[in-house]
């Protein structure tokens, strides 16, 4: 009997999907799934036939975090290295949500039922979130009597602030799609029939947009929490001439001159 693939992917006109496919399991991810993903964005970041990533699940839910089972084991099996814990969670859960951030392709997570724990994470890392009107996203990190791991910490204070980030860790209660949305979490909630073309609608409108220009904003976006405004204004001056001898930038500006649809290329 052939055992199924637990994380699917594919490549069609310039989209990426890569479909979480555990669905028994609640798409919980194992470390060797947590791995697949990561190698999987690094490739879609290198090739330049993907102009585009879509994260998705199939089943009930999109993700339930990590696979608690092989951390149970290894409590029950002896006593731990010094750093060994740190370098499995920096190598692995802060590595995968690195992998989203770092990727220089805009990544859209369409969203359904549960985003617990690090699978939340995965969603705040993306650039663009569809989310199904029956989503949530929870920290069940509390309910486990853990630290809030995979960057957590980090992320949600820089989405939907500190005070609600606090109420999300202590509490680990379930956040609605519309209450993300209201705090800016997600950027559309849908019905089930709606998913699948909004999700399209996105990918298609990105898979034809300046890939380059797009990787670029994304950068200066993703580091201006981080960075004060003399850097920031620096950043973005070298961003703007970076582009400008681009293919793409030409084709936009000659475009607007001819009054023509762009046609662009991604480079």
């Amino acid at each position: 009997m052939t055992t199924p693939q637990t994380v699917l992917s594919d490549i069609t006109d310039g989209v990426m999907t890569i479909t979480l496919n555990r669905p028994e399991a609640a798409n919980a991810l194992r470390p060797d799934d947590r791995d697949t993903l990561i190698a999987l964005l690094a490739a879609a970041d290198a090739d330049e036939t993907v102009r585009v990533v879509v994260l998705r699940a199939n089943g009930k839910h999109f993700c339930s975090g990590a696979d608690v089972g092989p951390l149970a084991q290894r409590r029950a099996t002896g006593e731990k290295r010094v750093l060994e814990p740190t370098k499995r969670i920096m190598n692995g859960a802060q590595k995968l949500v690195s992998s989203v951030l770092d990727c220089n392709k805009p990544v859209i997570a369409a969203v359904q039922g549960a985003a617990t724990g690090v699978g939340a994470h995965l969603v705040y890392a993306s650039d663009l979130v569809i989310a199904t009107e029956n989503a949530y996203f929870a920290e069940s990190f509390v309910k486990r009597g853990l630290v809030v791991d995979g960057g957590g910490c980090y992320l949600l204070p820089r989405r939907i602030g500190m005070q609600k980030a606090k109420e999300m860790t202590f509490f680990g209660e379930k956040l609605s799609a519309g209450d993300a949305l209201a705090l800016g979490l997600v950027n559309r909630v849908v019905s089930g029939d709606e998913f699948d073309s909004t999700v399209d609608d996105f990918a298609g409108r990105l898979a034809t947009a300046p890939t380059s220009a797009i990787a670029l904003t994304k950068r200066l976006l993703n580091d201006s929490p981080d960075t004060d405004r003399p850097g920031a204004f620096v950043a973005e001056a070298m961003a703007q001439e970076l582009q400008s001898y681009s293919h793409d930038s030409k084709e936009g500006v000659q475009a607007f001159v001819e009054k023509r649809p762009t046609e662009f290329t991604g480079w």
